[in-house]
């Protein structure tokens, strides 16, 4: 939601600035390519959660074991 958002974003910066050479389809193809590039980056470049920590993994169990008498 916020890489369409920052996308969006992006489209309305390069509208207001008024670039000669930016045509409504040259906008229209840097929107697409806007969208699709944070589309990417949020599903592949992000990651959601982090790797485990190594006091995060169980320690075995060792089994005692008592010498018979």
């Amino acid at each position: 939601m916020a890489a369409a958002s920052a996308a969006s974003g992006f489209r309305t910066w390069l509208q207001t600035h008024g670039f000669s050479w930016l045509t409504p389809k040259r906008l229209r193809a840097l929107t697409v390519t806007a969208m699709c590039a944070a589309g990417l980056v949020s599903t592949i470049g992000v990651s959601g959660s982090t790797p485990p920590t190594s006091s995060a993994r169980p320690t075995p169990q060792h089994a005692h074991s008592h010498p018979a008498t």
